[in-house]
């Protein structure tokens, strides 16, 4: 089930997730290359959220949207790329 607390927004060929909390914005954009695969672009995480585990999340909603979606991930930003290392069950859903 996705993350309630995450935002889903597209326009165009780009995208974002989006987690509001504490007067603070935490985003993951991505860009559409195909209606099969996206790059995700830059993970910010600012300051005051730090280590609260937004990164991650953002990440985790990106996995399984792309799952349910039948979408390939290329992990262009470092953050979505260490955590797919870090996940080798994500390996379905990433296009390396």
């Amino acid at each position: 089930m996705p993350d309630a607390g995450i935002l889903r927004e597209a326009a165009g060929s780009r995208g974002r997730y989006v987690i509001r909390q504490n007067g603070a914005e935490a985003e993951l954009t991505y860009s559409i290359l195909s209606p099969s695969r996206i790059i995700a672009d830059h993970t910010g995480v600012p300051d005051a959220l730090r280590g609260s585990g937004i990164g991650r999340r953002l990440v985790e909603r990106l996995v399984e949207d792309a799952r349910a979606e039948g979408v390939k991930i290329v992990p262009l930003c470092p953050y979505v790329n260490a955590e797919r290392r870090r996940h080798p069950d994500w390996a379905d859903v990433f296009d390396v």
